[in-house]
């Protein structure tokens, strides 16, 4: 089985997007989730303003090898200059991707995962 769920949102002045997918695997017993974020910013700057900021990367992995579990975070923030039409742009984004990976409940075994903040 697998479930796919897209998400594109845009602000409407247009200097804002997030985009995120999900998708939730379950193959031999096995359950992944596979989460994806990513946002962006633009904003109009002038020439005189350039600064440069420093690139972000966290990295987290976790195994529980008792309860067969598995999981994987990653989060990008960076920033970008672009020129368009003679003029300048700050581009700051965020990436970030969420693994878990572990075995299918039994049926009739109802669990709430906080995480999620469902059953």
């Amino acid at each position: 089985m697998r479930d796919l769920l897209f998400k594109n949102l845009t602000s409407e002045d247009k200097k804002r997007r997030m985009i995120s997918s999900s998708e939730i695997v379950d193959k031999a017993g096995v359950r992944t989730i596979v989460r994806r974020h990513f946002i962006y910013f633009a904003k109009e700057i002038e020439d005189n303003k350039v600064t440069k900021h420093p690139p972000y990367l966290f990295v987290l992995k976790e195994r529980n090898t008792k309860e067969r579990k598995e999981k994987f975070y990653c989060r990008m923030k960076g920033s970008v200059y672009a020129v368009c039409q003679g003029h300048l742009f700050l581009v700051q984004f965020m990436h970030s991707l969420k693994i878990n990976i572990g075995t299918i409940p039994k049926e009739g075994t109802m669990k709430y995962c906080e995480e999620e903040n469902s059953f």
